[in-house]
């Protein structure tokens, strides 16, 4: 089978583990060269990018904490610098915190709309600078946009109900220029965030329909998709992939 994305250029933000890791390797595998944002986690990044070349890939990892408005646009200036070209955005850095509405302190939100607000936008609005017939925004988002199981999420939740609607704005806006926008929103995925063992998740593994975790590779498999020619007619989609969880 031929590579998918070949010829393409796909930046990653917060590609350097979990979700973004999987996505950038998705990716990479399917022909497209990638470019990953990391802000703590060097070491990280650099095994992501050894992972892909060793595998006949291309790719770059760019220190860029998706709060730092400057360091966003210049992670997708160097992309675009080092790689030529921008075809595909994958926002999917993003942070969570939890807590009851009367307990959250302003820091905690500043930084969750700082990161999966503004940093969204701010890297969306540089990315389509570059891009053209074909391209691709995909958001990584959650199920919490409009479901919400159990108390101290709901600042989470509305950041990620930013995301649902913004993705169908932007579809609407960027329709005539060839460029497609959609949101992936995972249910509960098997990370070093969330893991798949312990008490917490198997709570959570009750109401799954499937009654398991989802793999971050199934994750990156439907984004890789979306970035696909195969994809042209899917924009404004909100899609939900959580075995079940929402059902």
């Amino acid at each position: 089978m031929g590579k998918t994305l070949a010829g393409k250029v796909a930046l990653v933000t917060g590609g350097s583990r979990g979700l973004g890791a999987a996505i950038a390797k998705r990716l990479a595998h399917d022909g497209a060269a990638v470019a990953l944002t990391y802000t703590s986690s060097p070491q990280k990044a650099d095994e992501v990018v050894l992972a892909i070349e060793a595998a006949g890939g291309k790719a770059l990892a760019l220190a860029a904490d998706s709060a730092n408005v400057e360091a966003v646009k210049h992670a997708v200036a160097e992309t675009v610098n080092t790689l030529g070209r921008l075809d595909i955005l994958v926002n999917n850095a993003g942070v969570g915190a939890f807590a009851l509405i009367d307990q959250f302190s302003m820091d905690e939100f500043d930084r969750l709309i700082a990161v999966n607000v503004k940093g969204v936008f701010v890297a969306t609005q540089e990315a389509i600078r570059h891009m053209g017939e074909g391209g691709r925004i995909i958001m990584i988002g959650s199920v919490n946009s409009d479901s919400t199981p159990f108390a101290g999420i709901s600042v989470y939740a509305l950041t990620k109900g930013a995301i649902a609607s913004f993705t169908r704005g932007l579809a609407r806006d960027l329709a005539p220029r060839g460029i497609t926008v959609n949101n992936v929103q995972p249910g509960p995925i098997d990370t070093d965030m969330n893991p798949a063992e312990g008490d917490f998740a198997d709570g959570l593994k009750k109401i799954i329909a499937l009654g398991r975790y989802g793999q971050s590779d199934e994750v990156a498999g439907l984004v890789s998709y979306l970035a696909s020619p195969e994809a042209a007619f899917v924009t404004g989609a909100n899609l939900k992939i959580d075995g079940g969880f929402t059902a």
